[in-house]
């Protein structure tokens, strides 16, 4: 599985994406082939799995918790 994470840097949205990259890598590490880091702008928060965007912060005007990400990847 390949995933991308586009978070804000400016934003100081960095911590977020690293704390997340890190519980998204001890559940399934196992599965992931790559993942991306992507430091943007305009307070976006988006994750992407193999093409499929499972998380926008954009649509929902909030930040992602883990279950928002991680329980698409487990119904993949």
């Amino acid at each position: 599985m390949k995933l991308r994470l586009e978070y804000c840097a400016a934003g100081n949205y960095t911590d977020r994406a690293v704390r997340m990259t890190e519980q998204l890598l001890e559940e399934f590490e196992d599965s992931i082939d790559e993942i991306t880091l992507i430091p943007s702008r305009g307070g976006v928060f988006e994750v992407d799995v193999d093409g499929d965007r499972i998380y926008s912060k954009k649509a929902t005007g909030r930040h992602a918790e883990y279950e928002d990400v991680a329980g698409p990847i487990r119904t993949r």
